[in-house]
């Protein structure tokens, strides 16, 4: 009986080879050792991320910066263990060093990430936890059902919204701002 309740209370533990191991198509993250499966993104979802992506990045290159912007699926490994793999709809890593051929190797500078229906848990609870204990400088979840984008500012310990029309500065580029029409 003892046995049998040790093995009830024991939880595999995944690593990143098993997310490797996935059939091609399938998409999932892994968080502390467990895998959380990712829904095909709507059509508003991907036409938001692609906004990101090109103001974020034509923003930089204007600069003459040395940042980097990525949209998903780009692999973010958060930790030096093979039991932490996330993919951001939107990642801008300023320590090109991180990078490698199979993605970002510690906590990008800014991370978005688009809330649909069945991610809101995973980006308001899980991710927010996860991005800010591994250095994540600044996370946005931008909540189209809402208009609304959330900033979190971990340097600062800010976190503040945003309507969609309303300017949303990004801290971690001075004077820079967003507006989500």
């Amino acid at each position: 009986m003892e046995a049998l309740k040790m093995e009830m209370l024991e939880e595999e533990v995944y690593t990143v080879r098993d997310i490797y191991a996935l059939p091609d198509g399938k998409r999932a993250e892994l968080i502390d050792g467990q895998v959380y499966d990712m829904a095909p993104p709507s059509r508003t979802h991907q036409r938001l991320v692609h906004f990101f992506d090109r103001t974020i990045g034509n923003y930089i290159q204007s600069k003459g910066g040395g940042c980097e912007v990525y949209p998903a699926p780009f692999a973010v490994f958060l930790s030096d263990d093979d039991q932490n793999y996330v993919e951001p709809d939107i990642s801008v890593i300023c320590d090109v060093s991180k990078l490698d051929e199979k993605g970002c190797h510690g906590a990008p500078d800014w991370v978005i990430e688009v809330v649909s229906p069945s991610s809101k848990r995973m980006d308001y609870f899980r991710k927010l936890f996860k991005y800010n204990s591994a250095g994540v400088r600044e996370y946005w979840i931008v909540d189209p059902l809402k208009e609304l984008v959330t900033v979190y500012n971990f340097e600062q310990e800010t976190m503040e919204q945003y309507a969609f029309g309303e300017e949303v500065p990004a801290e971690i580029f001075e004077g820079f701002v967003i507006s989500i029409r």
